[in-house]
């Protein structure tokens, strides 16, 4: 919209505001002035500042009239709109505004932003010492990016089918590791009324913490299994629904389908004697093969119909 200067006499300024409404008429009494338009105020001072910091020349008596724009001073004006409103609260805080955008790295990032990824750095956003705006290429339009915008991007490092962040996007982000948590684990439950240490009988703190153990170990940290598969969980069959239709699955993908493994992280060690989760039958030769020309054991993996927790006991 327009925007409009206040002035206090005719040689300081106390408001710089932005027009954001239509002409509206409001009868007043006494003769007062019943013409309005809403505004939004981008910078007051009840002091006022010397008109000659942004004008060539000093205002007049009238009540409202357009000023010459070759005798504005646009940079020191821009910097005036930018700046936060001078008031007894100056030192408030402004409310916080936040952009959450998921998975970041699933798209080509400098693409995306392009040159507003100047823009999100602290020095770079409104009202800041280096404050810097740009052209938006479709509506050319002036855009900049406000101090008081937070950027949160979630990642999952561990998907290494995409590419993470590129280094100039990634020094404008503070970086801060999520991994499982059982605490969490034990918070969402408990806000539902349930006991993640013994839900119909199954730990499922010393479940979820004995599996991610083992995967540090046979893989890496970073494929350990998030504890958000077991918050919506409420009983038993739940559980078993999470392990045969998402864990298991999921470390059968982690391991490449070597299915000795997964019984490993399972803790079925040859699926043989006493397992968990998977069971593993013997295969004999079939004809046209001896058994010298085998190299080793073959085994025929597969998921239990129903899972022993015992090892998880409560």
């Amino acid at each position: 919209g327009d925007i409009v200067i206040v002035s206090k006499g005719n040689r300081l300024i106390r408001a710089i505001g932005e027009v954001t409404g239509p002409y509206e008429y409001h009868p007043r009494p006494e003769g007062k002035f019943g013409h309005r338009r809403a505004v939004r105020w981008l910078w007051h001072d009840p002091a006022g500042v010397p008109v000659t910091e942004i004008y060539d020349g000093n205002f007049t008596m009238r009540s409202l009239y357009w000023l010459k724009k070759e005798r504005l001073n646009i940079p020191a004006l821009e910097r005036y709109m930018n700046s936060a409103i001078k008031e007894a609260d100056a030192d408030a805080e402004r409310e916080a505004f936040v952009l959450i955008i998921d998975e970041i790295n699933r798209a080509n990032i400098s693409k995306v932003f392009g040159e507003l990824i100047t823009l999100l750095e602290p020095d770079k956003r409104l009202g800041q010492a280096n404050a810097l705006k740009v052209h938006l290429p479709y509506s050319g339009d002036e855009f900049g990016v406000p101090a008081n915008l937070h950027i949160i991007g979630t990642m999952n490092t561990a998907d290494r089918s995409i590419a993470l962040l590129d280094t100039a996007l990634r020094r404008r982000f503070t970086f801060r590791e999520l991994m499982p948590d059982i605490e969490e684990l034990r918070r969402a439950l408990a806000a539902r009324g349930l006991d993640a240490a013994n839900l119909e009988g199954i730990d499922l703190c010393k479940l979820l913490h004995t599996i991610n153990e083992r995967i540090e170990y046979l893989f890496d940290r970073e494929h350990q299994i998030g504890h958000a598969y077991f918050t919506s969980c409420r009983g038993r069959a739940d559980v078993e629904d999470v392990m045969r239709h998402k864990v298991i699955p999921l470390l059968a993908e982690y391991f490449y389908e070597d299915w000795s493994k997964v019984a490993a992280v399972l803790g079925d060690g040859d699926g043989t004697n006493g397992s968990h989760f998977l069971e593993a039958r013997r295969l004999t030769a079939p004809a046209g093969f001896a058994d010298d020309e085998l190299s080793g054991d073959k085994l025929r993996w597969s998921v239990k119909a129903r899972f022993d927790f015992s090892d998880f006991a409560a």
